[in-house]
């Protein structure tokens, strides 16, 4: 078992990045592709690709292929520091169309 100081540690250190802990609030209500992330966040694709592979490496996120899309949502089951923490970030309401989706 880990020390649960160094979890701490690395959960904070993956959220004290202002566009991950953004990602982190826009997937607190719903699963959402890249596509949708990058309308929202304002880097490019690759950039918000990079932030969600970290995420994934940390445990924060979950992958969900759907077709040729893959969609990605919060993973807290299994993480109760990270939801304690979940509960401080602000959820961000974006503004996702089904027109203007990609997917």
């Amino acid at each position: 078992m880990e020390d649960p100081i160094q979890e701490m540690a690395e959960l904070f250190k993956l959220l004290g990045d202002k566009t991950r802990l953004t990602i982190v609030g826009l997937l607190k209500d719903r699963e959402l592709c890249v596509c949708d992330i990058v309308d929202h966040v304002g880097i490019s694709q690759p950039g918000v690709s990079q932030h969600l592979r970290k995420l994934k490496a940390g445990g924060l996120v979950n992958e969900n292929r759907k077709g040729q899309w893959i969609y990605y949502s919060l993973k807290v089951e299994d993480n109760p520091p990270f939801r304690e923490v979940l509960n401080q970030i602000p959820s961000i309401h974006g503004e996702f169309s089904s027109s203007n989706r990609c997917c």
